[in-house]
Parts: C-alpha cells; sequence; structure tokens
C-alpha cells in the first residue's frame, strides 16, 4: 500500500473517506479530522500568530507575502523519514494551505524522485468532484472514489431538490473574513443557490474577493452567513466585532430580523472534500428552519 502524506486538511478528509486512513504516515499542522489523524506526526506549522484578530493575520500574511516569505514552513527531514510514495498537497490557494510550489521550493528535486504529487485545486464543485478521483487513482481506490462521489451528489441533490421547491429566496451574503471584509467564492455560490438562496457576493469558480462596508450594507442582504476561513464558531463570534461596530450595522435588514448566522469555516465551509453536502445542509437548516431540522446548530452553526 503507498504511504501517503497530506499536506492540505480536505485531502486527509478524502483519503479517510477513500479507506486509505492507515496509509497516511504525516499530516499538516490543520489535519484535524477525521479525529485519529491527530495522532500522526506533523510536518508543516504556520509562520505567523494565528491568535491574532483578524485584521492583524491579515497584515501578518500581507508582510509575509511581499518579502517573498513562506507562511508555512515544512518540516522537511520528517517528511523525508516518514519516505512517502504519495504527497498530497494543493494548488487553489497560496494562503489557504501548503501549495505545490512552496513544497517544490522547500524539499528541491527530493519530491519527483518516484513520489506521486496530487495538486488539488478545487474552485467550484465539479472540481472537487475531480479532486477525490485523483486521489483515488493514486491510491488504487478508484471504485470506492466513484462510489464516495456518488453518495455526497445523491445527498446534494436531495436537498437542491427540496429548495427548489420552496418559494422563499432570501438575499444572502457569505462574509469569509471579517476584517478586512472579504466575500466568500469558489464552490459557496453554488451552495447557496443549492439551498434556494440568492447570493450576492462572489461568483461560482472565482476566488473570494474582497469588499468594503458600504458595499455590504448598500446591499442590505435578508441574511448573513459569516464563514471566517481557518475559525470555528467561538472564534467568529469573538472576532464579530470588527462588523458589529461599522456605521449603520442596526440598520440592516439581517441585523432587524435577527438574521446574522455564524457559521463553523473551519470544518465545513473551507475544506472542499466529503464534508460538503454536510456545509450544504448547514445553509439549508439556516435558510429555510421550517424544512430542514437543526442537525448542526450548536456544532456548524448558531445564530449571533
Amino acid at each position: 500500500m503507498a504511504r501517503i502524506a497530506s499536506l492540505t486538511p480536505n485531502a486527509t478528509e478524502i483519503t479517510a473517506a477513500l479507506g486509505g486512513l492507515s496509509q497516511l504516515v504525516v499530516r499538516s499542522h490543520a489535519c484535524d479530522y477525521p479525529p485519529s489523524v491527530c495522532t500522526l506526526p506533523v510536518c508543516t506549522k504556520v509562520n505567523i500568530d494565528t491568535t491574532l484578530p483578524s485584521s492583524d493575520i491579515n497584515r501578518s500574511i500581507k508582510g509575509l507575502l511581499t518579502s517573498a516569505l513562506s507562511i508555512y514552513q515544512i518540516d522537511v527531514p520528517l517528511l523525508k523519514t516518514a519516505a512517502p510514495d504519495v504527497i498530497l498537497t494543493q494548488s487553489q490557494c497560496d494562503v489557504c494551505a501548503v501549495s505545490e510550489a512552496e513544497l517544490s521550493r522547500a524539499v528541491g528535486d527530493w519530491f519527483h524522485n518516484g513520489i506521486d504529487i496530487v495538486s488539488l485545486k478545487s474552485n467550484q464543485l465539479k472540481d472537487i468532484w475531480q479532486d477525490i478521483t485523483n486521489i483515488a487513482k493514486v491510491i488504487d481506490a478508484n471504485d470506492r472514489g466513484r462510489a464516495l462521489i456518488s453518495k455526497i451528489k445523491v445527498s446534494m441533490t436531495t436537498i437542491d431538490k427540496k429548495c427548489a421547491a420552496l418559494r422563499s429566496r432570501p438575499r444572502v451574503a457569505c462574509i469569509e473574513w471579517i476584517a478586512p471584509l472579504m466575500a466568500a467564492g469558489n464552490w459557496v455560490p453554488e451552495l447557496i443557490s443549492m439551498a434556494g438562496g440568492i447570493n450576492l457576493f462572489g461568483d461560482i469558480g472565482s476566488h473570494s474577493p474582497w469588499m468594503d462596508w458600504e458595499e455590504l450594507k448598500s446591499a442590505d442582504p435578508d441574511v448573513m452567513i459569516v464563514m471566517p476561513c481557518g475559525f470555528n464558531l467561538k472564534r467568529c463570534r469573538a472576532e464579530m466585532f470588527a462588523l458589529t461596530g461599522s456605521p449603520g450595522w442596526e440598520e440592516l435588514s439581517c441585523v432587524k430580523a435577527g438574521d446574522i448566522f455564524l457559521a463553523d469555516g473551519n470544518q465545513y465551509f473551507n475544506r472542499p472534500g466529503p464534508r460538503i453536502a454536510q456545509s450544504l445542509e448547514i445553509i439549508a437548516e439556516i435558510l429555510h428552519p421550517h424544512e430542514f431540522k437543526p442537525k448542526y446548530e450548536g456544532t456548524g452553526w448558531e445564530r449571533y
């Protein structure tokens, strides 16, 4: 069996869902699901203080990028000692996880020496299916890959059809970063549409766009879902002061109606993998509480 090094959380989740959990030999610092992977050696770390407020994290990242320095550090000796046959990385976002380019800079030609590199690049839902297919192929799990994709699609189609029959289609603003403001892009606009909402910011398949407060205020969304990249519910709530202190916050329709929601971006919305169906269900629960039982309330989402 192939020995697998996973440098990104969604790759780890896909591998586990394909039955390859026992083949993982090292993981990234962010790989924490399923929980059993937390016993694996960690071969990456982040070079910024992630406990800082959102605005300071953003400033630190920009500073590193401007100086051509890496956001992440790879433990090359550990990675080489683990002797993987397969390395799973990503090329979708240089900020979110170790990228293929960063891996190449860190280890040079070593990882080209008989090692299969699978670089994930999920910009929209169809790319997630391709990423699953690519990992399944390299770990000899093609049948399981097709079965997994089919299972996820069936779950999502069921929700999609149910929401399509509903009259209510609230206008939704999804916030992926609080300070400065960033809307959710990539696969999230697809999820909003499938869950029976009208997505106000961000385009399907495009990177998450920066936005300003006046733009958000002018759109006056019916519902706001705050899902900061890498933040759990507790951390998301702690950062909300940057939004609630904005001029005219109390005038927003979603604020008056009490339709501000926090979502676990770290576990669901920033990980394009097997739990994308749960991400869709979370949005459906938020937008249509009378039609969907609150299965994930308190764990995947909560009202602000």
